[in-house]
C-alpha cells in the first residue's frame, strides 16, 4: 500500500480505532464489570482518606492495640503447641528408661554404647526417665493455646465492631458532605458531568469506600502484623528454617509477576468481550420488535454467535492462566515443607532442635501462605476503595457557586464597601427588567452580549426562535441558575444579584417541558409546591389546573400513588400536575418552558386552560415551539444567537415579516392575511418529489 493510502485524512478513524469505539459502545451500561480502577494519585488520596477518621483517634488506636494483642496471641499459640508435643514426645521417649537414672546418666550410658545420634537427640530434650507423658502439663499447655485463640478471637470481634462504628460514622459524615456539596454546586457543573456520574460518586463509590474500610483496612493490618510475627517466630527457632521458608516469596512473586500479569490481560479481555455480548444482548432485547420488523433475526443470531465465542476463547484463557497460578505456588509451598521438613529432621536428629520446636515451624510456614494471600486479595479492594474515594473528593473540590451576599456577611467575608445584600419589597409587582446583559457559558463562545428588556407587571412575555438561541438560558439567568458576567437584571428595581437565591426563586413559579414527579401521591406531588398547604388548598389548586377532571378516574383518587415518576398516569396528566404545583404556590413571577410539547391536541387545551389560570395576576415568561400557544401574549421575543432581533404582539410582528413572520410561516400555511393564517391541522404537502418520494 502507497504512502498516500497510509496516511490519515482529517476526521477519518483507522480500523483499529474503529474497533476500540465499537468496544466502548457495545459496552453500554455493563461497565461495571470492568477491572477494578486505579487511583491517579493513590498515596495522596489514600491519606486524605484516612485523614477523615482524624475525629476517631481514640477508637482507632484501640482497635490497632486489640489486632496487636490479637495478632501477639495468635502468632504466639503455635510455640506452646509446640512445647506441648515436646512434652508428649519427651514423655513417649522417657516411658521406656529405668525410672533409677537419672537424665544424665542415661545419656551417658548411650554415649558409652556408641549411640551418637540418639544422645544427640536426647540432649536437645528434657525428660525425666520412665515418667511417662506428664498429662498435667500437658492439659495445662492446651488449655493456654485455646486461651489465647479464644482471647484472640474474641479481640478481633470486638475490634470489629468498634471499627464498623467508626466507619459508619464517617461514610455518615462523608455522605453529609456530599449532600451539602451537591447543593453548592453551580448549575454549570452538572451541564458539564453527566447525571449517572454523579450518582455514581454519590452511591456506589461512597459504598465501594465503605467496604474497603470495613472489610480491607483491618485485614491488611492483621495480616501484615501476622506475617512480621511470624517471620519474627521463625527467626527465633531457627534462622536456617526462615531462610527455606522466605525462599518460596520471591518465587511466588515471580509467579504472580509472569502468570500474573498475562491473566490480568486475558480477563480485561475477558470483560471487553462480556460487555460486548451484553451490549449485543440488550440491543437485541431492547430493539426487538425493529429486529422482527425487518427480518433480522438472522443476523442478530450470527453477530450472537461470533461474540458469544470470542468471549468463550477468552474467558477460556483467562481462566487457565489464572487456574495455573495457585498450583504452582502450592508446588513452591510444597517445595518449601520439604525443605522444613528434611533439614528440620536433620537439626532433630542432631539435638540442634526439639520435635517440638520443628512441629511449631511447620505450623508458622503453613500459617505463613494465608496472610500473604489475605494481603494480595484485600489489596485490589483498598485500591478500588481508594480509586473511588479520590472520585468523591474530585466532586468535594469542584468549583461551588458563588456564595450569595447574606452568606458573606455571615461569614464575615464581604467587602463592606462593596454591593450589599438587598430584599423585595412586599408585595411583589413582579416587574422584571433586563439592563445591557451580557452572559456565555464559555468565555471563547458569546452567547447573549446587550440584551435589554422590561416585562411589565401582568404582562405575558413569550420567547421564540430557533434550537439554540438561548431562549431557556434567558429564563435560567432569572432565577440566578448562572451568573450573568455584565448589565443587570432586575425585579421590582431590586438588582437579583443582591437577593438571596432562595429568597428570589421562592417567588418564582416554572413549569419545565419535562414534568418531573417524585415518589408519593398525587396529592403530595402538589403540596410540594407550597409544603404548608391545606388538603383542601391542594384540592382547589388541582380543580384550578383541571387535574380535579381526572384524578375522581383513578382508583385511589388524590392518593394515588405515582409510579417510576408517573408511569401509571399520562403525559398530559403529569403536565397538569406540575402546572398545579406551581399554581399552589402562588408565585409573583411565572415561568412557562415548553410545557405543551409533549401532549396531545385534546389535552393541549386542556393545559392552556389551566396555563391561563396559572397567568392571572402574574407576570409570565413562555416559551414555545408552537406558536399557536403564544398568539394572545402581550410581548413576543424573537432570539437568534443570544440577542432579541424582534419583538412585540403577534399582529405587529407578522406585518414586519422578519425572524418571526418566517417562524410562523414555517408551522402554518400561507394565507393572504398573516393575521388569517390557519393552523397546521391542515398543512400544505410537499410537492411531488420533494421529500424524496
Amino acid at each position: 500500500m502507497s504512502a498516500d493510502n497510509n496516511a490519515k485524512s482529517p476526521g477519518t478513524l483507522t480500523e483499529e480505532e474503529i474497533a476500540e469505539l465499537q468496544d466502548s459502545v457495545d459496552m453500554g451500561d455493563w461497565g461495571d464489570v470492568a477491572p477494578p480502577r486505579k487511583a491517579k494519585a493513590f498515596w495522596p488520596s489514600a491519606m486524605r482518606l484516612l485523614g477523615r477518621f482524624v475525629t476517631e483517634k481514640a477508637a482507632l488506636t484501640a482497635v490497632f492495640i486489640m489486632v496487636v494483642i490479637a495478632v501477639v496471641l495468635s502468632v504466639w499459640a503455635p510455640s506452646i503447641l509446640g512445647d506441648a508435643m515436646n512434652v508428649i514426645f519427651a514423655g513417649f521417649v522417657s516411658s521406656d528408661m529405668p525410672s533409677t537414672l537419672t537424665r544424665d546418666e542415661v545419656i551417658q550410658g548411650l554415649a558409652a554404647a556408641g549411640q551418637t545420634q540418639y544422645v544427640d537427640m536426647l540432649s536437645g530434650m528434657n525428660f525425666t526417665p520412665g515418667a511417662g507423658i506428664d498429662f498435667s502439663e500437658l492439659g495445662r499447655l492446651i488449655l493456654i493455646v485455646l486461651g489465647m485463640y479464644v482471647v484472640s478471637q474474641f479481640f478481633m470481634w470486638l475490634q470489629g465492631r468498634i471499627l464498623n462504628d467508626v466507619v459508619m460514622r464517617m461514610v455518615f459524615r462523608l455522605r453529609e458532605d456530599i449532600e451539602r456539596k451537591v447543593n453548592r454546586l453551580p448549575l454549570s457543573y452538572f451541564d458539564k458531568n453527566s447525571r449517572g456520574d454523579i450518582l455514581s460518586r454519590t452511591t456506589n463509590d461512597v459504598d465501594n469506600v465503605q467496604n474497603a474500610m470495613q472489610q480491607a483496612f483491618t485485614s491488611v493490618i492483621y495480616s501484615v502484623l501476622t506475617i512480621i510475627g511470624i517471620i519474627i517466630m521463625m527467626f527465633s527457632l531457627s534462622w536456617q528454617l526462615a531462610l527455606i521458608a522466605l525462599i518460596a516469596l520471591p518465587l511466588s512473586g515471580i509467579v504472580i509477576g509472569i502468570i500474573g500479569t498475562k491473566s490480568q490481560r486475558m480477563f480485561t479481555d475477558q470483560w471487553r468481550h462480556t460487555g460486548r455480548l451484553n451490549g449485543h444482548i440488550e440491543e437485541s432485547f431492547t430493539g426487538h420488535d425493529l429486529v422482527t420488523t425487518f427480518g433480522r433475526q438472522d443476523e442478530m443470531g450470527e453477530r450472537f454467535s461470533e461474540r458469544n465465542e470470542e468471549l468463550y476463547e477468552a474467558s477460556f484463557k483467562a481462566q487457565f492462566y489464572s487456574g495455573m497460578i495457585m498450583p504452582i505456588m502450592q508446588w513452591v509451598n510444597y517445595l518449601g515443607y520439604v525443605g522444613i521438613a528434611v533439614v528440620g529432621g536433620l537439626r532433630v536428629a542432631n539435638g540442634q532442635m526439639t520435635l517440638g520446636a520443628v512441629t511449631a515451624f511447620i505450623q508458622y510456614s503453613r500459617e505463613f501462605n494465608q496472610p500473604l494471600g489475605q494481603v494480595a486479595g484485600m489489596a485490589n479492594m483498598l485500591i478500588s476503595g481508594v480509586a473511588s474515594a479520590e472520585r468523591i473528593f474530585e466532586l468535594l473540590d469542584a468549583d461551588e457557586q458563588e456564595p450569595d451576599l447574606t452568606e458573606q456577611q455571615t461569614a464575615g467575608t464581604l467587602d463592606p464597601q462593596g454591593p450589599q445584600p438587598a430584599t423585595l419589597t412586599e408585595p411583589v409587582r413582579s416587574k422584571i427588567e433586563f439592563d445591557h446583559v451580557a452572559f456565555s457559558y464559555s468565555p471563547d463562545k458569546p452567547l447573549i452580549t446587550d440584551l435589554s428588556l422590561t416585562a411589565e407587571p401582568g404582562q405575558v412575555v413569550a420567547i421564540v426562535g430557533p434550537t439554540g438561541a438561548g431562549k431557556t438560558t434567558l429564563v435560567n439567568l432569572i432565577m440566578r441558575f448562572y451568573e450573568i458576567q455584565s448589565g443587570q437584571i432586575r425585579l421590582d428595581g431590586v438588582d437579583t444579584s443582591l437577593l438571596e437565591r432562595g429568597e428570589l426563586r421562592s417567588k418564582i413559579g416554572m413549569v419545565l417541558q419535562d414534568a418531573v414527579l417524585f415518589g408519593g401521591t398525587i396529592m403530595d406531588n402538589i403540596r410540594y409546591g407550597r409544603l404548608d398547604a391545606t388538603d383542601e388548598e391542594v384540592t382547589e389548586a388541582a380543580k384550578a389546573t383541571y387535574v380535579d377532571r381526572f384524578v375522581h378516574s383513578l382508583p385511589d383518587g388524590y392518593d394515588t400513588v405515582i409510579e417510576n415518576g408517573g408511569e401509571n398516569i399520562s403525559a398530559g396528566e403529569r403536565q397538569l400536575i406540575t402546572i398545579a404545583r406551581a399554581f399552589i404556590a402562588q408565585p409573583a413571577l411565572l415561568i412557562l418552558d415548553e410545557a405543551t410539547s409533549s401532549v396531545d391536541t385534546r389535552t393541549e387545551v386542556l393545559v392552556q386552560q389551566a396555563m391561563a389560570a396559572l397567568r392571572s395576576d402574574r407576570t409570565s415568561f413562555v416559551i414555545a415551539h408552537r406558536l399557536s400557544t403564544i398568539r394572545e401574549a402581550d410581548i413576543i421575543l424573537v432570539m437568534e444567537e443570544g440577542a432579541i432581533v424582534e419583538q412585540g404582539d403577534h399582529a405587529s410582528l407578522l406585518r414586519q415579516e422578519g425572524a418571526y413572520y418566517r417562524l410562523y410561516m414555517s408551522q402554518f400555511n400561507q394565507g393572504s392575511d398573516p393575521d388569517d393564517a390557519p393552523l397546521l391541522e391542515n398543512p400544505k404537502l410537499p410537492e411531488p418529489g420533494g421529500m424524496g418520494f
